[in-house]
């Protein structure tokens, strides 16, 4: 079971309480997060089931699809239950499969924001993050698009994804920054600095790309002795160090299957002991 000094939940913009395993939906578009899913009633499935098993944060993007993801969602759980948080993105734009190139205009973020309030039938976003800086664009721009959005009402919360520690302190200084969002798993720390400030300074670190597919959910991972010693799998015990690691971080594994979404949602019962933590910390 979990211990009492891994806390379940985390109050998102310190007011949106939500359980800190969540979901990210990006993988419920076709190949290269372009277009529809060749199986598009197993993604609303997939969508329904994580609800029920008690997600309440899912994470999305206007870009994936792009719109695919967003309206997969609104047409899986709309009307929307009670405490389901969704945060969605801005800020990339799609030409093709697998290709995103940046863009932060204000008029473009403000036509994305509008857009996903369409999509996801909601009259506010919870949750608006910077999917990228666009350095051609002063940030204050970019972040004032949101701002204004969130002074009509239509915005709760801003966050920012894939930023440094320096460029997170220059966007608080722009508008109130609730959410960061970067790779971060068990292999791959680059963001630890940033993981630290977001913890010191109260801000959610979503970790992008969490159980690193193809890596940690081998059989013959780095993690695969501890998983076998806790009748876990590498994927469970990869989230569960995530939440273990730091209170502020809000793993969103995503996953086309039902199976894997039970098999990854099943890592909020696993405690690491302090010995295993240090052996995965080791491990970098």
């Amino acid at each position: 079971m979990t211990t009492a000094t891994t806390p379940l939940t985390f109050d998102l913009g310190g007011d949106l309480t939500v359980h800190r395993l969540g979901y990210g939906a990006m993988q419920l578009t076709g190949p290269g997060v372009w277009d529809q899913p060749a199986d598009r009633p197993g993604a609303l499935k997939v969508v329904r089931a994580a609800i029920e098993a008690g997600v309440d944060f899912i994470d999305t993007a206007d870009s994936y699809g792009p719109q695919v993801s967003e309206q997969i969602i609104a047409e899986a759980a709309f009307p929307y239950p009670d405490g389901l948080v969704i945060g969605t993105k801005a800020g990339l734009t799609r030409t093709g499969p697998g290709v995103w190139p940046v863009c932060g205009r204000p008029e473009y973020l403000t036509q994305q924001v509008e857009l996903s309030l369409r999509n996801l039938k909601v009259d506010r976003i919870d949750l608006i993050q910077l999917h990228r800086i666009d350095p051609q664009v002063p940030l204050a721009d970019q972040l004032g698009a949101f701002a204004d959005l969130k002074e009509q009402g239509k915005v709760r919360h801003i966050g920012v994804s894939e930023v440094s520690v320096e460029e997170l302190k220059a966007a608080r200084e722009i508008t109130e920054i609730v959410s960061v969002q970067n790779l971060y798993n068990l292999t791959n720390r680059q963001s630890q600095d940033v993981l630290e400030y977001a913890e010191a300074e109260g801000i959610a670190f979503i970790p992008w790309f969490p159980i690193a597919t193809g890596d940690l959910a081998k059989p013959d991972s780095p993690v695969a002795a501890v998983a076998e010693e806790l009748d876990a799998t590498p994927s469970q015990v990869a989230l569960a160090w995530l939440l273990q690691k730091s209170p502020v971080i809000l793993p969103i594994p995503g996953t086309k299957s039902v199976d894997h979404l039970t098999e990854n949602l099943g890592a909020a019962q696993l405690t690491l002991s302090t010995d295993e933590m240090a052996r995965l910390d080791a491990l970098a």
